[in-house]
């Protein structure tokens, strides 16, 4: 929905009620960048018991640091008082809030990219940070002291990442100084907060170079330890000549499409996680990774659940860490395996994962071609249609209900799938030869 049309509103209500009013902070950079804001937040004059009073549909959701929700048009916009931060004693959050003016409150702000206010009435920027010059030069500079900045709100650290990645901004030099610094301090923020800005460095188009950030600040070794332990896990030549699983992993994430869904971006991060732990080497020096991966299933399931990540992603990410291997046999299956396999609600990014495993190290692909001709087999009919029979024609057959029902249905079912019947006719009378 477009919240352009509710928070002009909003706006003007303030300024007609006698207060400064301006749109505020990421809206204001996405605007000036020519990008759709994702949302609109409002910095005003108005105190938040004025704010409330003002407007007949709001949410208190801070009302100690100023900030107001208006609902407006089922819209909701944040409106926050100008404000003046005292001391952080948590890593997060100002123990205090002074209120005051437009210019004091762009300074307490994280990068002066977000520390820009704008009239959408008269068009004019107000810029007491030096934002725009940044914007300009696509540069992500902390307001004032960076150690100051970062040690007051640890999150920062992660969001800095964040925008070089999604903005394609470079980091100014002593803000990256005191980012690496205090990396080690990051683990402060709540699993929740650090879940959601890894999400967004990942899905963004520019992941790769999020993913570098990540790892030459310290970031990546505090936030997922397991991945540091792939640098150095040295994998047979004659398959992997790209390197260690660390750089495989690297190049993976290089050659997704610029529109990889979440649980595919995660299983690249952690489909060879298990190797370190699995690997050995037998006398004639030839390597192994036995069961790496189903120990790496273990290994993505503590980790995404360590970052609170949902069920349904955790549902479409773990299976797709657990079968990786299976793939490699895909020409030797038979037809009844190959069908359930493509039937799997994850196989695409199954099937993607396969793919790029396959280009970042020895690159063949025919198991990946093989597949993508059975999907256009298949395109038009179900990969699993309707069973033939039920354990009902079991009994009418003079079968005793049992343990063995499940088996026969099943046989029947493979060989419905191998199309060898296509019938009910055809399936009894399969049946009464085999059984």
């Amino acid at each position: 929905m477009n919240s352009f049309p509710s928070a002009l509103l909003i706006l003007q209500k303030l300024r007609d009620a006698g207060h400064e009013a301006y749109f505020a902070g990421g809206c204001v950079r996405d605007m000036l960048l020519g990008l759709k804001p994702h949302d609109i937040d409002i910095a005003t004059s108005a105190l938040p018991q004025e704010v409330e009073k003002l407007f007949p549909r709001t949410i208190a959701v801070g009302a100690q640091f100023g900030v107001i929700i208006v609902l407006e048009n089922n819209v909701e916009i944040q409106v926050a008082t100008f404000r003046h931060d005292g001391s952080y004693r948590d890593g997060r959050h100002p123990t205090e809030v002074t209120f005051t003016n437009a210019e004091e409150d762009a300074k307490r702000r994280d990068f002066t990219i977000n520390g820009l206010f704008y009239d959408p009435i008269s068009k004019e920027v107000f810029d007491y940070v030096k934002g725009s010059d940044d914007l300009s030069k696509k540069i992500i500079r902390a307001i004032g002291n960076p150690h100051e900045r970062f040690a007051e709100d640890k999150l920062r650290l992660l969001r800095a990442i964040r925008f070089a990645t999604t903005l394609d901004f470079e980091v100014e030099s002593m803000t990256w100084k005191a980012l690496c610094e205090l990396a080690p301090e990051i683990l402060v923020v709540s699993a929740e907060r650090l879940r959601d800005e890894l999400q967004k460095i990942f899905l963004s188009p520019h992941r790769l170079r999020g993913f570098d950030l990540l790892d030459q600040s310290g970031l990546l070794r505090i936030l997922l330890p397991e991945m540091e332990n792939l640098k150095g896990c040295e994998q047979p030549p004659e398959f992997h000549p790209e390197g260690d699983v660390f750089v495989h992993t690297r190049l993976m994430l290089k050659m997704l499409p610029e529109k990889a869904s979440l649980p595919l971006i995660l299983s690249v991060l952690f489909h060879d996680i298990g190797k370190p732990a699995t690997r050995t080497v037998d006398e004639t020096g030839r390597m192994r990774f036995y069961a790496h991966d189903q120990v790496g299933t273990k290994m993505a399931g503590k980790i995404l659940h360590r970052l609170r990540f949902s069920n349904e992603i955790i549902e479409a990410v773990l299976p797709a860490v657990r079968l990786h291997m299976s793939f490699k046999d895909a020409q030797k299956m038979r037809l009844s395996t190959l069908r359930r396999m493509m039937a799997r609600p994850t196989f695409e990014d199954e099937l993607e994962l396969h793919r790029v495993d396959c280009a970042s190290s020895h690159g063949m692909l025919d198991n990946y071609t093989l597949l993508q001709q059975k999907k256009e087999e298949f395109a038009n009919m179900p990969l699993i249609p309707p069973p033939l029979i039920t354990g009902r024609d079991l009994i009418e057959l003079g079968m005793k209900p049992g343990p063995a029902f499940g088996k026969i249905l099943q046989t029947v079912k493979d060989a419905q799938l191998e199309n060898k019947i296509s019938t009910r006719e055809e399936a009894l009378l399969w049946l009464r030869h085999k059984v």
